[in-house]
């Protein structure tokens, strides 16, 4: 037994007195926390198996911030956050050598069978939980911090709460409650293919698959050779190995293997390299959290990918990331986690090819550099000032619950000082990335087109007609320029909502795009063609659309929303409509609110030839049609209105601008119950 313990913690030997200490302590008093506490209690008391899950309960005992948390409150129903059945088993891999076990659990009904989904402590509602043990690291911060700055930095990783736990009223120490990873709105947003999946576009996503061991009983998929002499292993997520079909395995494999080839080859085109496959920007957001902490089973071991349904492949979320910032397995005569390495290029866990290769391509590597520096500013996520104040924070968060941890597994030694070995390797680390990945001056400055969103219908009205109301959601997106510009690879980034123009479609100046959720509906409703179908649904709340070329430069950048000041366009028939593609799309007041019958403004102006000239302008502006013009409004760029809905009732009209300053102004004519907006340049 000694010889067991020994091997497993760092702290040299372990004497029998210790054993004994530690089983005392086992039974500490231990009667309330500052921070969450769950209660687990085995049916029966039994023990835990690593599988299949057993059956108990849970309580979670929580006030809210700031207020402290007794176990005695277990008896009082307003400060439970969660009092229902579970399903627990022990988890992980090599961290089941220790006392300190980590544990899966599943929130499940009163039948203790069917799976229930619930929030936990703030959390999205989901029903797989785990419980982190962080049985490696002795700071008991590493993951909590990786995660919550891969989120920072605009990345999905688990949501984590600290907590401590009481087992079958055993006092086992302080834990981090995590998400699993698994294919979830809210958590990694990818639709969840299924067993019919099998041919296209439905077997194009969604998949989560990773490179790790095989400990955990799952087939290796498929491998890919690395730069040390050995393999990758790919193993299947989602679809389960036990569900995935040949076809669906084939077609995520050639996945890889063409980032494989194109990255070492070098090949950067929108159509065939690299681009034309992985999100750029999560490849470099993964690398750049995986190396901060130069994180020891980064590319090799739990390194997740997810690829949604038409979607590009995408790196993450990060995963396991106790052995980083200083921390490894010393006990087992490891020592890899350093400040002035590559764990891609460190000779040991690297990972499949294809990390070195993007690294060694100049493009990629400009990009990465940029990103670096872009989060390495002050008040951003990874500048060294924001980092120790995060640090200071968890710390202050757990500095209690860290002398009962101590106490219970003797683990923790001097807390300030295995803190500061994580401070002075941030030290250190921060400027030796900056200067490794050098120079990012070729893509500071990259141009992109003037393509701006335009119309968004997010949220239909009801219909009788059309079985599904997100079938007949659209978006607009115009070309605001005066050249043609090329839509090869330029693509929504992020997830949710999925698209990427084919190679070849262009935009003449001016032409305003269609992107429906369905073609065939869009154009019964409006009689017009959609160019083509994104995949997903936009929320019917609020979400955030990027689009940008394919090396994530953004081209437009905008969130919507259904509350005010935003428009009232949330399923009443009406959608959001851009006043003019001049002003900035984040603004809710650049908006209006649109009927159905706005789309037709081209067909308006050619079939009653309105006209309004001339443009530029310097004393008249002369309205003109063959049909009766309703009403003219003015109004410049800032939304100041001039002429309000100024009654007409004439096929002509004429606006004097003589003194008004020089600049771009915006004139809306009604006409038969439409909207027409013409962009004016006063000289």
């Amino acid at each position: 037994m000694v010889q067991y313990i020994n091997k497993i913690w760092p702290g040299g030997l372990i004497t029998i007195l210790s054993l004994f200490l530690n089983s005392m302590a086992a039974g500490q008093s231990f009667s309330s926390s500052n921070l969450p506490i769950i209660i687990i209690n085995t049916d029966g008391g039994s023990a835990i198996p690593d599988e299949p899950k057993i059956p108990a309960t849970m309580k979670i005992i929580y006030k809210g911030e700031g207020e402290r948390n007794y176990v005695s409150d277990q008896y009082t129903p307003e400060y439970l956050n969660y009092d229902g059945r579970i399903g627990i088993e022990i988890r992980g891999s090599s961290s089941q050598y220790s006392e300190k076990k980590q544990y899966g659990f599943t929130t499940r009904q009163e039948d203790g069978i069917t799976n229930n989904n619930v929030s936990l402590l703030g959390m999205p509602a989901e029903n797989d939980w785990i419980l982190n043990s962080m049985v490696f690291d002795s700071a008991l911060i590493r993951d909590y911090l990786c995660f919550n700055l891969s989120r920072q930095i605009g990345e999905y990783a688990s949501r984590t709460a600290y907590c401590e736990v009481l087992l079958n009223g055993n006092y086992r120490g302080l834990y981090l409650l995590e998400e699993k990873i698994k294919a979830d709105n809210n958590r990694v947003d990818v639709i969840k293919i299924d067993v019919y999946d099998n041919s296209f576009p439905d077997i194009t996503g969604g998949y989560i698959t990773k490179a790790d061991k095989t400990t955990g009983g799952d087939p290796i998929a498929w491998q890919l050779p690395t730069y040390t002499g050995g393999f990758a292993d790919f193993i299947h997520e989602w679809p389960k190995p036990e569900l995935v079909l040949p076809e669906q395995n084939t077609y995520i494999k050639n996945q890889f293997i063409t980032l494989a080839e194109s990255a070492g080859s070098g090949n950067t085109s929108a159509i065939t390299g690299f681009p034309s496959i992985i999100d750029i920007p999560s490849f470099i957001n993964y690398m750049i959290i995986s190396e901060l902490g130069s994180n020891a089973d980064s590319y090799q071991f739990s390194t997740y990918f997810h690829k949604d349904r038409n979607g590009k492949l995408r790196a993450g979320p990060v995963w396991d990331s106790d052995l980083t910032y200083d921390n490894d397995l010393y006990f087992w005569g490891f020592d890899r986690s350093k400040p002035n390495i590559w764990q891609f290029w460190n000779g040991d866990n690297e990972g499949a090819k294809f990390w070195r290769d993007l690294y060694l391509n100049n493009q990629y590597k400009c990009y990465m550099s940029r990103r670096w520096n872009e989060l390495t500013q002050p008040g951003q996520p990874l500048n060294i000032n924001s980092l120790n104040d995060f640090i200071d924070q968890t710390v202050d968060k757990i500095s209690e619950a860290i002398v009962r941890e101590d106490i219970r597994w003797d683990n923790v030694k001097d807390h300030a000082e295995r803190i500061a070995v994580i401070k002075n390797y941030l030290e250190e680390r921060i400027p030796w990335m900056t200067e490794n990945l050098g120079d990012f001056s070729q893509c500071s400055n990259v141009e992109v087109p003037p393509l701006v969103i335009t119309k968004i219908m997010y949220h239909p009205d009801s219909s009788l007609v059309y079985a599904e109301n997100d079938d007949m959601e659209f978006m607009e997106i115009t070309n605001n320029g005066y050249q043609e510009v090329d839509l090869t690879g330029i693509y929504f980034m992020g997830t949710g909502l999925v698209y990427q123009f084919p190679p070849g479609l262009k935009a003449d100046p001016g032409e305003k795009i269609f992107l429906a959720g369905k073609s065939s509906v869009f154009k019964s409703i409006y009689g017009l063609m959609a160019l083509g179908e994104f995949t997903r649904n936009l929320s019917n709340n609020s979400e955030r659309l990027i689009l940008a070329d394919c090396f994530g430069n953004v081209i437009d950048d905008v969130t919507y929303c259904d509350t005010l000041p935003w428009p009232d366009a949330d399923g009443n028939g009406y959608y959001l409509q851009l006043i003019s593609p001049d002003m900035d799309n984040n603004i809710p007041e650049n908006w209006v609110a649109a009927l159905d019958n706005d789309l037709f403004v081209e067909d308006i102006k050619t079939s009653h030839n309105l006209r309004v000239f001339p443009n530029p302008v310097s004393n008249y502006l002369n309205i003109e049609s063959t049909a009766e013009i309703l009403s003219v409004s003015l109004f410049d760029l800032t939304g100041r209105i001039i002429i309000a809905d100024e009654q007409v009732n004439a096929g002509n009209f004429r606006i004097n601008m003589a003194n008004l300053p020089a600049g771009f102004y915006l004139v809306r004519v009604k006409i038969y119950g439409s909207t027409i907006t013409y962009r004016v340049i006063k000289i």
